[in-house]
């Protein structure tokens, strides 16, 4: 059963969570007692009907009494959407295309606003999601565009047109590697999930629990030493990485633009962000646990978008520009089209581009495909020179 935004009004939270706790302690034990954290990530936010991004309960709005957990920038304002299209527009001009592929498309509003704006310049908008759920919402709400838009399971082996992530590197699992300060320093380790007696969940009964375990690793942050001697907790991401070098692989001709937020590698690894960036996201509050109520929560951590820019350059792309939100939507002429919108439209607009609240912890970077040109979302306060 559905209500009128499409959220599955039916579901049983703690049953739900009971399930994924119960799948997530079958996989550790075949695992033999202790599961990288980024696959227990993966776990709780993809298992097919289970995962948070699987399942069928809210996610996306502005509101906490909506029963959503955070709200995204095309659910803020469709002016988002409308300054986007723009640097599309001529993403599509300049490769002579005119195809859009969005991943991880939520709800449907950016494609919407996208189409809405750009018309019959798209002559197909394909969206990759993993979520079934979402991709019945995303049919609803795209319904009026009829053949103009198509599903798919999977990446063909070429593509040619204008490539869109918004909000989705940062959902991509990572890994979790943890530095030992005081007498241990400079000895990593690789933090993992394991078992551990459960708590009484919502439905009275005692499930699984899961505790952290970490284990001495190779791995390391790719920065040449951290000073401090304290402990040292950070995400690494193998996972987003080998994602964009799929898209530098499958991409033959037009761009690619990812909007999520992180910080370029000098900030990403400053010796002051020793406990990391992983939180998550339930009801509009941050909590820093992720393992409890799993399933029912975002898990998601900042981007380190130099080490995406880097895995694109390897893989023959070319970063065509990277800067915050702020200036990519001004460069776009959202200031301008705000001003012919009603107060309360511009008022939500405005926090698209406001410092404390999404203009810069947002960033944009935008890869291409042959010869480097300029996009003009990039022509004032380009930052490709800090990553």
């Amino acid at each position: 059963m559905e209500d009128n935004r499409g959220v599955n009004t039916s579901i049983d939270s703690s049953s739900l969570t009971s399930a994924l706790r119960q799948h997530i302690e079958e996989a550790i034990r075949a695992a033999g007692g202790w599961l990288a954290f980024d696959r227990f990530m993966e776990l709780a936010l993809y298992t097919p009907g289970l995962g948070y991004y699987a399942n069928g309960t809210a996610k996306f709005g502005t509101m906490p009494q909506s029963g959503s957990d955070f709200v995204t920038a095309p659910e803020l304002s469709p002016l988002f959407g409308w300054a986007l299209a723009q640097q599309v527009r001529e993403a599509l001009d300049a490769s002579g295309t005119d195809e859009i592929w969005e991943f991880g498309a939520g709800t449907g509003a950016l494609a919407r606003q996208l189409l809405e704006a750009l018309g019959s310049r798209v002559k197909r908008y394909t969206i990759v999601d993993l979520s079934g759920s979402l991709r019945a919402r995303q049919k609803q709400a795209l319904d009026a565009f009829g053949d103009q838009v198509a599903w798919a399971e999977q990446l063909p082996d070429a593509i040619e047109g204008v490539i869109v992530g918004n909000e989705v590197l940062d959902a991509m699992p990572v890994k979790l590697v943890h530095r030992l300060g005081g007498e241990h320093d400079g000895v990593w380790h690789e933090r993992g999930v394991v078992l551990a007696e459960g708590e009484e969940g919502e439905d009275g009964k005692k499930g699984p629990g899961f505790a952290w375990e970490d284990r001495v690793t190779d791995l390391r942050p790719p920065v040449d030493g951290i000073p401090g001697p304290q402990d040292y907790l950070t995400e690494l991401q193998p996972q987003g990485e080998a994602f964009i070098r799929t898209i530098a692989d499958r991409l033959k001709r037009g761009a690619a633009i990812f909007i999520d937020y992180g910080f370029p590698e000098g900030e990403f690894f400053h010796p002051q962000r020793h406990m990391g960036t992983l939180v998550c996201h339930r009801a509009h509050m941050v909590d820093f646990d992720p393992l409890v109520d799993v399933g029912l929560k975002d898990i998601t951590a900042h981007v380190n978008f130099t080490g995406m820019a880097l895995a694109a350059q390897d893989a023959g792309m070319q970063v065509l520009g990277y800067t915050n939100q702020a200036h990519f939507l001004l460069n776009c002429g959202i200031a301008e089209e705000m001003q012919k919108r009603e107060q309360k439209e511009r008022s939500q607009a405005a926090k698209l581009v406001m410092e404390h609240e999404m203009g810069e912890l947002f960033k944009v970077l935008m890869l291409g495909v042959g010869e480097p040109w300029l996009p003009r979302g990039f022509s004032h306060g380009d930052r490709t020179h800090r990553l």
